[in-house]
């Protein structure tokens, strides 16, 4: 299996990107992003699978070099943890990093690997409980 991270699971469109930071988006905290969320109905989306979106605040990190340093070791790790999520369909990702500092990619990783498995359960429980009705 190569890991690679295409643009097709790059979340670019400005309409779904709207839609994703919208008040009906699921979301969950795990220091140190937020992880936003939101299933797509079928019809809606023309691409079938996981597109994530990688934010760092400009109010915490003044220098672009470090808020592009920060979305490289996310986009690394989820790029080498991305299998977790291989099963899904039509599920916008967008993390949001709120801590203040610059963490090692050992911790980014760590946390972004639990952020992908809970976010696997919640599917999961999320397509019973439509299996269900």
């Amino acid at each position: 299996m190569h890991k690679t991270f295409k643009k097709k699971e790059r979340l670019f469109k400005r309409n779904l990107i709207k839609e994703l930071f919208a008040k009906k988006s699921s979301y969950f905290y795990l220091y140190p992003f937020k992880m936003v969320y939101q299933f797509l109905p079928a019809q809606d989306s023309d691409h079938q699978g996981v597109q994530v979106l990688f934010t760092v605040p400009k109010r915490n990190f003044k220098r672009a070099v470090d808020r592009n340093h920060i979305k490289r070791l996310f986009r690394e790790a989820y790029r080498n943890n991305k299998h977790l999520l291989s099963n899904k369909n039509n599920l916008v990702i967008g993390y949001i990093y709120t801590s203040s500092k610059i963490e090692e990619y050992i911790f980014l990783e760590k946390k972004l690997k639990q952020s992908l498995e809970r976010l696997s359960n919640e599917v999961n429980q999320a397509i019973e409980n439509e299996s269900k009705i």
